[in-house]
């Protein structure tokens, strides 16, 4: 051992003096590291005793049959961030080296992918390459492989067809991420649990394009072109598996139909959703977080049964869209609701009734005022430890908060004074946010904290200059 490590040193810095042959002599050599160095060529011949070889980010631009070929105890090849092409790749590149396991030709000028590669792989890294086309049969025998990466590529559905992966059958992860595809690819392998179709032009996933992938689990179909209309209603029947949904920066106009009914997680944000029908949610029974933040959504675009099936809803994210009122109706499950950046000026008597399990709701950057809440609507939730009413038009404090609370945001208000009894009720209190607001020293009571003996930060800092500031005949009256 101590004789190979002194071999790699030598190699690393005096390669480009070494004849071939002087690997050649190293007949135990198992791990050979040559990566960060500026070697254009690869040894002609390495020995068979060679278990590992890292050749990534040189400048290689010719591969030999000998270099990595006929090496029955090789597991892994590393050529990631090179200037290969597949004229520098032999046909037979790996012939006799049956175990290779891990093959990474990331960040190369690949414009097709290599032909012959073993059927022991079972990781295959071709990301960040020029790949137009796969040709016909490219990955027919590898029948091991579990993870192929083909991301950041120029791929597109003219480039392959429904063959191309069809004979994966233990495939298992397939990233085709930021690549040029039009349609979900068809002929994909049943096993497949992850699929990357991100940053893609994907206008339209038909019928049959995912039906047979029975064990999806992660579909991830952000950045695209999806309209809800080019998505065919059968096209996640039978996917039981498939609980997690990217759909996020599209152009959805509504929410799909036909979305995997045993879903928990599904990313809409980011799109044209203006309205939430009664019925556009109602077979998504096991979700347990939605987001369709920042969309177009407006109140009474909203309707009042809209979330009543979603029973086991835990996260809820409506921010950035244009609601004047939070909705009724909302799911009792809820542990997170965040509805930030809207126009809320209202929450209507039992909005937040019976939502004993609410840990953390968000509503900042609205317009909410002290009578804009019915009287004991923070009361009612006994396990909040999380209350952001940050950049609204409050005045004062609120006087109904519960005991559970721990971190109170009020900073970018109207609030000009904290009286004695401002935090009477939350003995558990450990953080409180005022900046920014219209305090004057002489208003604020110190022996109003004095009791509070989990306090770590009391945040009143700075913008809490009264007299600098204007416009306090619109405050309200508590």
């Amino acid at each position: 051992m101590i004789v190979w490590r002194m071999w790699s040193v030598f190699c690393i810095f005096v390669f480009s003096g070494l004849e071939d042959e002087g690997f050649e002599m190293l007949e135990e050599l198992a791990y050979l590291y040559l990566a960060n160095n500026k070697l254009t060529s690869a040894p002609k011949v390495l020995p068979p005793s060679l278990i590992s070889a890292d050749f990534a980010a040189n400048q290689l631009t010719k591969i030999y049959p000998y270099t990595f070929g006929y090496k029955p105890k090789l597991r892994s090849v590393y050529l990631h961030n090179n200037k290969l092409t597949e004229a520098g790749l032999p046909d037979h590149m790996f012939n006799g080296s049956n175990s290779l396991e891990i093959l990474t030709l990331s960040s190369n000028f690949l414009r097709v992918v290599p032909n012959n590669l073993p059927p022991s792989l079972y990781r295959l890294h071709l990301k960040s390459n020029k790949l137009e086309k796969i040709p016909a049969g490219a990955f027919d025998t590898l029948s091991n492989l579990r993870e192929l990466y083909l991301q950041n590529n120029l791929l597109s559905n003219e480039g392959m067809d429904n063959d191309t992966f069809s004979q994966l059958s233990s495939l298992e992860c397939l990233d085709l991420s930021n690549n040029n595809l039009s349609v979900v690819p068809g002929g994909l392998p049943r096993n497949l649990v992850l699929l990357h179709l991100e940053k893609n032009a994907i206008r339209s996933i038909p019928g049959d394009a995912l039906t047979a992938v029975r064990n999806l689990e992660y579909l991830l179909l952000h950045n695209n072109k999806l309209r809800a209309r080019s998505i065919h209603p059968a096209s996640f029947m039978g996917l039981k598996k498939l609980h997690t949904v990217h759909m996020y920066n599209n152009l959805l106009e509504r929410v799909p139909r036909g979305l995997p009914r045993r879903a928990k997680t599904l990313m809409l944000l980011h799109n044209q959703i203006s309205e939430l029908g009664r019925n556009d949610l109602a077979l998504l029974y096991t979700l347990t977080e939605l987001n369709l933040s920042y969309n177009k959504l407006t109140s009474p675009k909203v309707h009042r049964d809209a979330f009543r099936k979603l029973r086991d809803l835990e996260k809820l994210d409506l921010s950035g869209n244009g609601l004047h009122s939070l909705p009724l109706g909302l799911p009792r499950s809820l542990q997170v609701l965040e509805i930030k950046n809207n126009q809320l000026n209202s929450i209507p008597d039992g909005a937040l009734t019976g939502m004993e399990k609410l840990q953390k709701i968000i509503l900042s950057d609205n317009q909410l005022k002290l009578n804009s809440v019915y009287q004991g609507a923070w009361m009612e939730l006994s396990a909040l430890t999380t209350l952001d009413l940050s950049g609204n038009q409050l005045t004062h404090i609120p006087s109904d908060l519960p005991e559970s609370l721990e971190y109170l945001h009020l900073q970018s208000n109207r609030i000009s004074a904290i009286p004695e009894s401002a935090f009477e009720g939350t003995p558990n209190i450990k953080g409180i946010f005022l900046r920014f607001n219209r305090l004057s020293v002489d208003a604020v009571d110190e022996s109003s904290f004095a009791h509070l003996s989990n306090l770590q930060v009391l945040d009143i800092g700075s913008g809490n200059k009264r007299d600098d500031l204007e416009g306090d005949e619109d405050e309200e009256e508590t």
